[in-house]
């Protein structure tokens, strides 16, 4: 019988989910306009690619706790993108940019990460209380 344990963060949905995101977010913004390749455009990448960077390394972190507060960060950076995102619309307002893809896989994201760290948080409280008591 196979176990369920994710043994790398390749194998994590999150993360594969998140490096789709990263995809779509570059396919967006490269059709921005050119002087904005070292403003927003290159915020929303730096966003993007954070996500699933601190997945991974907070996979091979030496406890859950670094594991939770890499997800966190995670997290943290998929607000930074969402907000981002929203600035985006506001300044290229007239150029009609799609946004739906790249709101959705963060969207998806963003539900998966919330329920890996209240997931964890529970362990973690749990493992305590059994130390304590």
């Amino acid at each position: 019988m196979e176990s369920s344990k994710a043994y790398s963060y390749k194998d994590l949905i999150v993360w594969q989910k998140a490096m789709t995101l990263v995809v779509e977010i570059y396919e967006l913004t490269k059709c921005f306009p050119k002087e904005e390749m070292y403003g927003i455009t290159s915020q929303i990448r730096r966003s993007a690619v954070s996500i699933p960077s601190n997945i991974s390394e907070g996979k091979y972190r030496s406890s859950k706790k670094d594991f939770k507060r890499f997800l966190e960060i995670s997290y943290g950076s998929g607000a930074e993108l969402e907000t981002q995102i929203e600035i985006a619309k506001n300044v290229f307002k007239k150029e009609g940019f799609d946004y739906l893809k790249v709101e959705e896989f963060l969207l998806e994201v963003m539900k998966m990460l919330n329920k890996m760290i209240t997931s964890i948080r529970i362990n973690i409280s749990q493992l305590t209380n059994i130390l304590i008591t």
